[in-house]
């Protein structure tokens, strides 16, 4: 069997959630820990926060994800200073772990990811970087595993662009120094998964359990699975 580079997304896949409960579930985590910090407006809050994010997802890789994210929080509230940034990273090694409570569980996660490397496999861990390390690594937990189980995690710190752009895809290949063809995404949302990872040259599987598929594209033309079948997929990549 050649040895393979293995992505996984993590919310939705090997993190089970719905990813709409479980986002509001944090933002109101969020909302709490910054009032005091003269955020009283919790709407205004999570639509900067939202703002953040897209220009994450519109970032063409001149910077690095949280660059973007913070210049464009700060534009839109006078009363940020640069130390408001610790004070998320303190809410994500602590406060966050209460939005456990809107995921679910995976006993199949660890044995599956420790399953692949022991037969020699490279496993990234490709969730879409719009979170500082610090809250993949508290999500991470959640499931038992760690960024040390990976090879490559990436986050906001360390990554210029976002899903769905295929760019993001084939910047994962050209740091670990293989081709996008010897690469593999598992994820469970068509368009930032799966579509784009096929654009950039991967092979792709769709896990069915938390499936996004925003704009009802037919699934017949991708390589589907539940979770629980992963394992049985994967022993013949």
């Amino acid at each position: 069997m050649k040895e393979k580079v293995i992505l996984f997304d993590l919310d939705g896949t090997l993190l089970p959630m719905d990813n709409d409960e479980f986002t509001r579930g944090y933002f109101k985590l969020l909302a709490a820990k910054l009032a005091p910090l003269g955020y009283p407006d919790a709407k205004a809050l999570v639509a900067g926060v939202w703002a953040g994010t897209a220009a994450m997802v519109k970032n063409d890789g001149s910077r690095p994800n949280c660059e973007a994210f913070w210049e464009t929080f700060a534009g839109l509230f006078p009363q940020y200073v640069p130390a408001h940034r610790a004070v998320t990273d303190d809410f994500y090694a602590h406060e966050f772990e209460g939005a456990k409570a809107f995921t679910g569980e995976n006993p199949l996660a660890k044995p599956l990811v420790d399953g692949l490397k022991a037969a020699g496999h490279t496993v990234v861990l490709a969730t879409n970087p719009i979170f500082p390390k610090i809250g993949v690594e508290t999500r991470l937990r959640w499931i038992g595993l760690s960024s040390s189980d990976f090879a490559l995690v990436t986050t906001y710190e360390n990554m210029s662009c976002s899903k769905p752009n295929p760019a993001y895809f084939t910047a994962i290949a050209k740091r670990l120094g293989v081709d996008p063809t010897d690469c593999l995404m598992v994820g469970n949302n068509v368009d930032e998964d799966a579509v784009a990872a096929g654009k950039a040259g991967m092979e792709t599987v769709l896990v069915t359990d938390c499936l996004i598929n925003e704009n009802n594209a037919d699934l017949a033309g991708f390589r589907t699975a539940s979770f629980a079948e992963l394992s049985e997929i994967l022993s013949s990549v």
